[in-house]
């Protein structure tokens, strides 16, 4: 191999020439025979006894330029990227420009490059954090989670449905006089007010009595989830079968002492108190956090290649499809519940995608400029974890993970704490938002 010329043709795009001289190709042409040979037949030979001369005078000199070639392109641009010192974010669009027997073959290699992010100002990014102040009020909601627990479910007959009673009905939709598929239901359970149903459905059973027979008029809405329903007006008639509500009971320290693991209701409030203070914490760190990395994305203004954008989100569609598999269904299944369709669905992840590759980029540039390293215990330490949580060895698990990858993540790990603990606490921009 030899390269002739390496040339920036645009932003993030090199063209490589590569020269392969005829004695490799030669070689190439003969190994691509050899592979073929067993299947070669000509009329008045035996299958696999055709030699190489009369198989190219019967099919032509060049019958296996193709697949010599082919096994070249992968070594010969290897080694040509390599030489240059180019890193590809996509696979190499190749010609081959010229292909001769006794001058060899000469090749084009359109690449695209990884490309050099400037980023600037990344110590000190200001970002407001504030812990939100635990109420009374958030302490009697968790309360509520154990009085509904132990809730008694009362039979109503004496009066009329109400909004956050549990009712039985018997219903059947139509559009005009046809009834609709999946529009029937006996004995269905439903809670005034939960929104389960198509919106003013549950507000027009509110007053009704049991045994009243009944139309709800609805209209589907634009978006709704089968499309031929979508923006329908439609009837349901309807029959109350049952009325009953949820009485909560009293909170006191007999309740505390059956439900929890405490004595009484100031020990379970002061508990309560302290956990959602606690949770506060973690989620101002978390917002803190998370406006800290959106300002770094912010920061990225470089030219970036549409493959990476694709690429990653090709990764995010593949890890959704296998956590439907995971719940047995299928993304085809799934287009026909929402219906979306591969193009639209990928558009879902664009957003997502873009900062995930600006971010990436940016911590890498990141870990360089502070010439963060990653020593080998770290690397194995990690790696133990990971072995340890497969009933691995390390050794093993080396062999599954490619090792530069993965102490490039660690070192963006280190960038991603690098960029944190130089951030500052500023309140000034919630502050005047809130007034």
């Amino acid at each position: 191999m030899s390269l002739k010329s390496s040339n920036k043709t645009d932003v993030n795009t090199t063209e490589l020439v590569i020269s392969i001289d005829p004695e490799t190709f030669e070689t190439a042409v003969e190994k691509e025979y050899q592979r073929q040979k067993k299947n070669i037949q000509i009329r008045g030979f035996r299958k696999g006894k055709v030699s190489r001369k009369l198989a190219e005078r019967e099919f032509g000199e060049g019958a296996f330029y193709e697949g010599a070639i082919n096994s070249l392109l992968g070594p010969e641009i290897d080694a040509a990227v390599k030489e240059t010192g180019l890193v590809l974010v996509d696979r190499p669009n190749v010609e081959v420009t010229s292909l001769d027997k006794a001058e060899g073959v000469e090749i084009k290699a359109i690449c695209v490059t990884k490309p050099e992010i400037e980023i600037s100002d990344y110590k000190g990014i200001k970002a407001p954090k504030e812990v939100k102040e635990i109420t009374d009020e958030d302490i009697d909601k968790q309360i509520d989670i154990i009085r509904k627990k132990n809730a008694r479910i009362v039979s109503v007959d004496d009066r009329a449905a109400q909004l956050d009673d549990e009712v039985i009905i018997d219903f059947e939709g139509f559009f005009g006089d046809e009834a609709f598929e999946g529009g029937k239901g006996e004995d269905h359970p439903l809670r005034l007010g939960s929104g389960q149903f198509i919106p003013g459905f549950e507000d027009q059973i509110v007053g009704h009595n049991i045994g009243d027979e009944f139309d709800v008029n609805v209209t589907f809405p634009e978006n709704y989830q089968m499309s031929d329903y979508a923006g329908k007006e439609a009837t349901f008639k309807c029959k109350l079968k049952g009325i009953s509500y949820e009485e909560l009971p009293e909170i006191n320290d007999d309740l505390v002492k059956d439900a929890t693991e405490f004595e009484t209701v100031a020990e379970y409030k002061d508990d309560i108190k302290s956990k959602l203070e606690e949770a506060a914490v973690q989620q101002a760190e978390a917002e803190f956090d998370n406006a800290v990395m959106n300002a770094l994305i912010e920061k990225v203004d470089s030219p970036i290649p549409n493959c990476m954008y694709e690429q990653r989100i090709d990764a995010l569609m593949r890890s959704f499809e296998q956590q439907l598999q995971q719940q047995g269904m299928d993304i085809k299944l799934y287009f026909q519940y929402t219906g979306m369709d591969t193009d639209s669905f990928r558009e879902t992840y664009r957003d997502r995608a873009v900062n995930e590759v600006k971010l990436r980029l940016a911590l890498e540039k990141i870990a360089e400029l502070e010439k963060i390293e990653v020593s080998e215990e770290e690397i194995n330490n990690s790696l133990g974890e990971i072995a340890a949580a497969n009933n691995m060895d390390v050794e093993t698990v080396k062999r599954f993970i490619p090792l530069d990858d993965y102490t490039t993540d660690l070192k963006v790990q280190k960038a991603i704490d690098f960029v944190k603990e130089n951030a500052v606490v500023d309140n000034t921009a919630a502050e005047d938002k809130a007034e």
